[in-house]
């Protein structure tokens, strides 16, 4: 480095001897430190590569294909990285309407407690949704993030740990466990590259109105301005987002998606050295891939959006403190969920936003199998976990909830997809006013398409797949099978009268070109 900034030196004080000495004195100042950058992430992206904890990946995403690959699939400690999955569920709730952006989010005891980084709002205050999420992918904000998982998570965090995995496998991401919502240590909370990769692309695809968050610089927050810790937006053309995140143990991690020039696509360096390091890989990465990456596709998902999150359970919010009803703002609906903060953002806060967004079907609500790939790649050609992951429930809250003792986390096997699977049914007395009927129903073959906590909700099932699958349901006969799981009353939404297997399997198929998740079952 040092003999290359000496030619450089050299080769400008030849010129610069018979014309201007100021100028180009200047532009011997300006070539000296771009080489010196240039050299240092060289070197610093070299000694990352070789780094015995990295792992990275690159996927396309446009077409889902791995441009590149190392270490991929080993697990790893995601440290801040959980707060990708934590906004996720909250993105989640605020479509679906259990939320809004100036929902005040309460802090618990347990929650303003947490270790630094953190917002610093003491037990008994409340911040708005909106504020929890720059908090997050700014400052990375650990009492925010356990914050917003008790309020999703019904006063629990360790429930909500538990929704986060099921909602993590639902995506495919078969080899993560979450046990807490700001991923400080836990030895149980395990990922990998490759599932943080499905992850950014899902954050993309499915919440591009809120996606925009993930490129926020810096926000004021009462009297502080506080700066985001990702480096990389603003400085690299292209980066919007996503999030960086470090423990002692998980090293210096880092999620970048990058749109450019009808090019997109997202990378993830695990177990870094240091920032400057993990940073430098990354800008090798970005350089490489990125002119490798496709300018076409993008016309439908790569991550199928799975079912939707049990329903939130309200608490309560606790009296909000005088100083932090004067930094509070108020948000309605009608207002942009980005620009509601515009007042207090610096620089720009909005990145691009992919061509498409996957339009969730109205059925898919509990059982999901997988999504057929896009290409033979590893990244979407990994199935899905058996349905019976992604069931959904609705908790009742409960008063404290026994935090589990870290231990290795526990993998799910992968299992190959399938359209044929046998369920036992248990049923309890049907409402004599239903439609259809409530009993198991039919006998022979059946096809599934949803459980929901109600008998309402199951009806609406079929109602809206009948109305989508068109002749492939003419001659079936809808019906709802009530059952108990856990302590809680569940409702299959299944539709009977299919004459042998592959008349329902034929029907599932119709069904799934429909964009309705379902699966056939002998009764």
């Amino acid at each position: 480095m040092q003999a290359k900034s000496e030619i450089v030196s050299r080769s400008v004080s030849s010129v610069s001897s018979s014309r201007s000495g100021s100028f180009f004195a200047r532009l011997l100042a300006i070539l000296s430190v771009a080489v010196t950058i240039v050299m240092v992430d060289s070197v610093n992206a070299d000694a990352e590569a070789a780094n015995p904890k990295y792992a990275g990946i690159v996927v396309d995403a446009k077409t889902g294909n791995v441009l590149y690959s190392e270490n991929a699939d080993r697990l790893q400690y995601p440290a801040s990285l959980t707060k990708m999955m934590t906004l996720y569920m909250t993105f989640e709730a605020l479509e679906q309407g259990r939320i809004r952006l100036d929902t005040p989010v309460p802090f618990s005891a347990y929650a303003s407690a947490q270790a630094p980084t953190k917002l610093g709002v003491r037990a008994g205050g409340t911040i708005t949704v909106e504020q929890g999420i720059l908090g997050l992918v700014t400052l990375s904000a650990n009492d925010a993030a356990t914050a917003l998982g008790e309020m999703l998570g019904g006063g629990s965090e360790d429930r909500f740990a538990q929704l986060m995995t099921a909602k993590a496998h639902a995506l495919g991401m078969t080899r993560t466990t979450y046990r807490n919502a700001n991923g400080l240590p836990n030895t149980a909370q395990m990922t990998t590259a490759r599932d943080q990769a499905r992850l950014g692309i899902a954050l993309r695809q499915h919440f591009p109105q809120y996606y925009g968050y993930f490129s926020t610089r810096a926000f004021k927050f009462g009297s502080r301005t506080i700066r985001s810790h990702n480096r990389l937006v603003g400085s690299v053309r292209g980066v919007d987002g996503i999030k960086t995140g470090y423990t002692r143990a998980a090293g210096f991690n880092l999620v970048s998606s990058v749109q450019v020039d009808g090019k997109s696509i997202v990378g993830v360096v695990m177990g870094g050295a240091s920032t400057p390091a993990r940073d430098a890989q990354m800008r090798n990465l970005i350089a490489t891939y990125l002119p490798k990456a496709s300018n076409r596709g993008g016309s439908s998902a790569l991550i199928a959006q799975a079912a939707p999150a049990p329903a939130m359970i309200e608490t309560p919010a606790p009296v909000q403190p005088k100083k932090a009803q004067q930094m509070a703002k108020t948000i309605t609906a009608a207002q942009p969920p980005v620009s509601a903060a515009a007042a207090d953002l610096s620089l720009p806060h909005k990145g691009p936003l992919p061509d498409a967004r996957y339009q969730v079907a109205e059925t898919e609500v509990a059982y999901a199998e997988t999504a057929a790939p896009k290409s033979d790649n590893p990244l979407v050609a990994q199935p899905m976990p058996a349905p019976t992951k992604v069931k959904t429930m609705a908790f009742k809250q409960q008063a404290a909830v026994t935090a589990p003792k870290p231990t290795p986390a526990s993998m799910p096997s992968e299992q190959d997809d399938t359209s044929v699977d046998n369920v036992t049914t248990a049923s309890t007395t049907p409402s004599p006013t239903r439609a259809a009927s409530t009993s198991n129903g039919p006998t022979g073959w059946v096809v599934q398409v949803g459980v929901s906590p109600s008998r309402q909700m199951a009806m609406d099932l079929l109602e809206s797949a009948r109305s989508k699958a068109g002749k492939a349901l003419a001659s079936a006969k809808p019906f709802v099978v009530a059952y108990a799981a856990g302590g809680d009353q569940l409702f299959r939404a299944r539709f009977g009268g299919f004459d042998d297997q592959r008349d329902a399997v034929n029907a599932c198929k119709a069904l799934k070109k429909a964009g309705i998740k379902c699966w056939a079952a002998a009764q």
